[in-house]
């Protein structure tokens, strides 16, 4: 990443095939897609907030049986490799990052199979050996419009990220796909049209907000578990966003404010369907459907923007 040690300056993307993403990710993409994944990987994708660190501990607490004090054991980053991740070489943040990881690839590889990995890239950019493989790949998709909210403030409050501007500034960022991963309706049309061609559970975050057990039990049969009632409600319980926010191993709290800055906007903010109403003036509003219209055009998916 093109860290500075100039105070007040943000980092800038690069790209790979039109992609932007983060510089150190750039710097270390042969590794990454030499990346050697194994059939029995469960790897999560998602867009950036559309519910990550949400299925990540719902994951986490069906291979755990449901045992929170096991789920307590690392913070959640730590429990599932980011593949494309890699560390920044900038010293302000350097000894934390040490101490917290390897490379995205470096700790994949040093964990135990059956292994849980996540990304955020697109399905061109994914290392191809996962689809050799016939890895299971768990996809979370997200309304565009509460994930570009969610977005905005995320960036706002993540120092190892462009700085995002206004809301004005950044809605034109967004719908043109400048920003890290890049478009968000090709990232969710690219997985969404190959659902049925591999081993491949299609989430909404709004149907996991709707009825999160009838979802959650869907991911549990997905991963092959049987657990019972008591387990699963359990699991409900303690995936709700009030329990995950005030939990320390899933709300960043141990992440430096060098880094994450939760006193500009707290990492886990509101978790919301809808709160787009509260940002989008009617004018952007419109524009946005239209944009939507064109660029999602002749895909079936289809998204709840309110409960």
């Amino acid at each position: 990443m093109a860290l500075t040690t100039d105070l007040g300056r943000r980092p800038q993307l690069r790209e790979v095939a039109g992609i932007p993403l983060q510089a150190t990710t750039v710097d270390n993409w042969s590794q990454i897609q030499n990346f050697e994944a194994k059939p029995d990987d469960l790897l999560i994708c998602t867009y950036p907030k559309s519910g990550t660190t949400w299925i990540q501990e719902i994951v986490d607490m069906i291979e755990q049986n449901g045992d929170m004090e096991k789920c307590q054991r690392a913070i959640i980053q730590h429990r599932h490799p980011f593949i494309e991740w890699a560390r920044p070489p900038h010293p302000s943040v350097l000894r934390w990052f040490l101490l917290a990881y390897f490379k995205g690839v470096e700790k994949a590889r040093a964990m135990p199979s059956p292994r849980t990995l996540r990304t955020h890239l697109p399905t061109q950019l994914l290392p191809p050996s996962f689809w050799k493989n016939n890895c299971k790949f768990l996809y979370v998709a997200r309304n565009a419009k509460d994930c570009m909210v969610s977005y905005y403030h995320f960036q706002r409050m993540n120092q190892m990220l462009p700085d995002p501007g206004t809301w004005e500034e950044y809605f034109e960022t967004f719908v043109s796909g400048k920003v890290c991963w890049g478009s968000w309706y090709d990232h969710v049309k690219g997985w969404w049209e190959i659902k049925d061609r591999y081993q491949m559970l299609f989430l909404h975050y709004e149907d996991i907000k709707k009825d999160p057990k009838h979802e959650i039990q869907k991911v549990m049969q997905f991963m092959g578990r049987n657990l019972n009632e008591t387990i699963l409600d359990k699991i409900v319980q303690e995936t709700s966003f009030e329990k995950m926010k005030e939990n320390p191993m899933t709300n960043r709290s141990a992440v430096p404010t060098s880094i994450l800055d939760q006193s500009i906007s707290p990492f886990m903010r509101k978790g919301t369907v809808g709160d787009w109403k509260n940002h989008f003036t009617v004018a952007q509003n419109e524009r946005f459907d239209k944009i939507y219209r064109k660029k999602m055009e002749g895909t079936s998916i289809d998204f709840c923007m309110e409960l």
